[in-house]
């Protein structure tokens, strides 16, 4: 897995776990705030991922599609290529 993999996983398992909808179409200062609020409020990264595994285990049809959301909204946000000061967001 590159590096870029891992910060695309981070990324979108802080959104899925963070208080957006998956209906809204999030900016990408949105998506930051969101990602950085919720990689906080989890304790770091680990905590975002627990979080998603949670949701798989109560609610796994939902979660795949949340995680789709997800998903899709970071790598649109967040191209590769393109390097942002917010990488370091999942650093935590």
């Amino acid at each position: 897995m590159t590096r870029r993999d891992c910060l695309l996983a981070a990324r979108a398992e802080a959104l899925f776990a963070s208080h957006l909808s998956a209906t809204h179409r999030p900016t990408a200062a949105e998506a930051a705030e969101a990602i950085r609020t919720t990689v906080r409020a989890h304790g770091g990264t680990r905590g975002c991922a627990a979080e998603v595994a949670a949701a798989y285990g109560e609610h796994p049809e939902l979660a795949a599609r949340r995680m789709r959301w997800a998903l899709s909204a970071v790598e649109a946000l967040f191209p590769a290529g393109r390097r942002r000061r917010d990488e370091q967001v999942v650093a935590a």
